[in-house]
């Protein structure tokens, strides 16, 4: 039975509700499409159900004869009903792998909802493996749609990178960590950028290759890139690292926050800080202008699901002018997101969890020119006329930076001219 919808007290002058009951939302698993791409030593070994593979398989567009860095070891019946080892097993599977995948220098083994249910302890896999491999290294994390949001298997990853990272020296310089996986193309303008700005020592977790993780250490100051990496954030701060208070990256308003934190917390001055920033502002504002005269005035509703939600509401809304009907998010981190929140407009509607048949009732109740949801809610609600935009999507495009802002919005345009040609 659905819980009633909590009203929570002022926050930054939002309206902020909370409602709870059945959900709408992918499994961790899916991030494994885009940390397969990031860490290009890495294999993503997923403990799983035939369901498990076909998703991933799916999400990823995978051609049968690619040779991708994720494969799923399969628990079938024998496993289930306790008749054969999942242990040895999986030792075998492994072994296997890296005999056939020479390449792998770091391998994660993802917990599933199955892995779960018959309670194979993955972390002791992975220390046992860690041991009789080396010098791969074996970690492990959890995968499971159980109670969780597709973009909480980044955070579990990056979260289970943590332990394992160098210690960076106590009398080392500060130096700048930068938190999250972004596109090769990003990190490279945001080093660019760093670099116009006289910050020298800046490192990406995680990082394109396993032995170049970074170290960190009570001089580490870090930003996030991604406002659903709570677990990581936390296991960050007890090696000693300072999180930055900023916006999140989205947009030429999110960027330059984002930036100003960074260097703020470097002494750079507002001289070297425009100077760095002022072109690419000039650039994102350039390309907003055309989506700006389509989004304009267009009212948009958000169902939960990435956790961007926020930061997404407030770019639609300053930059290029959208109403927010309603912002949904699965989880809402006041700290991570204080400075996303002060820049809501006064009043926007905020909902942390769900109730989906509630919320549903809501959003065909207000019509609204865009709402942006999971891929299971985007056909029923195409087929009732309503204009759609794949929340998923938003994870595996680059969409950060100022050279990035006009792409994002082009990603919110879309569903809009699709209608409006098909209305024709």
């Amino acid at each position: 039975m659905n819980a009633p919808l909590v009203h929570q007290p002022p926050c930054g002058g939002i309206e902020l509700r909370q409602e709870q009951g059945q959900r709408a939302v992918f499994c961790g698993l899916t991030g494994i499409v885009w940390l397969h791409r990031k860490i290009q030593d890495a294999f993503f070994l997923v403990v799983g159900s035939r369901t498990c593979a076909h998703l991933i398989q799916s999400a990823a567009g995978v051609m049968i004869f690619a040779e991708p860095r994720f494969a799923t070891a399969i628990i079938d019946e024998r496993d289930l009903a306790g008749l054969a080892d999942a242990n040895e097993e999986l030792d075998r599977v492994v072994t296997r792998l890296i005999e056939r995948r020479p390449d792998i220098k770091l391998l994660f083994l993802v917990g599933s909802c199955p892995s779960e249910v018959i309670k194979l302890d993955l972390s002791r896999a992975a220390q046992r493996l860690s041991s009789r491999l080396n010098p791969v290294r074996v970690l492990n994390y959890s995968g499971s749609g159980i109670e969780t949001t597709f973009t909480q298997g980044e955070d579990a990853c990056l979260a289970a990178l943590v332990p394992d990272l160098p210690r960076e020296a106590d009398a080392a310089a500060p130096s700048l960590l930068v938190v999250g996986a972004l596109a090769d193309v990003v990190e490279d303008q945001f080093l660019r950028m760093f670099s116009a700005m006289g910050i020298a020592d800046v490192r990406f977790l995680p990082a394109r290759r396993a032995n170049a993780m970074p170290a960190i250490g009570r001089n580490t100051r870090y930003l996030l890139a991604q406002p659903f990496l709570t677990d990581t954030a936390r296991a960050l701060e007890e090696r000693g690292a300072r999180r930055l208070p900023a916006p999140f990256p989205l947009g030429a308003e999110g960027t330059t926050g984002w930036l100003r934190a960074a260097a703020e917390a470097f002494g750079v001055s507002d001289a070297t800080f425009e100077a760095a920033t002022a072109p690419g502002r000039a650039r994102a504002e350039t390309a907003l202008a055309p989506q700006r005269e389509q989004l304009g005035g267009k009212r948009v509703f958000f169902f939960p699901d990435s956790q961007l939600e926020v930061p997404l509401a407030r770019f639609l809304a300053r930059e290029l002018g959208a109403e927010l009907v309603e912002v949904g998010t699965p989880y809402l981190h006041r700290g991570h997101l204080a400075a996303e929140i002060e820049l809501l407009p006064a009043g926007t509607r905020v909902t942390e969890g769900q109730s989906l048949d509630d919320q549903m009732d809501r959003c065909r109740a207000a019509r609204p020119d865009l709402t942006v949801c999971g891929l299971g809610l985007a056909n029923p609600l195409e087929a009732e006329g309503l204009s759609t935009k794949w929340s998923i999507e938003l994870l595996f495009t680059p969409v950060q930076g100022y050279e990035q802002a006009g792409d994002l919005a082009e990603l919110f345009v879309r569903p809009l001219r699709r209608r409006a040609l098909l209305e024709v």
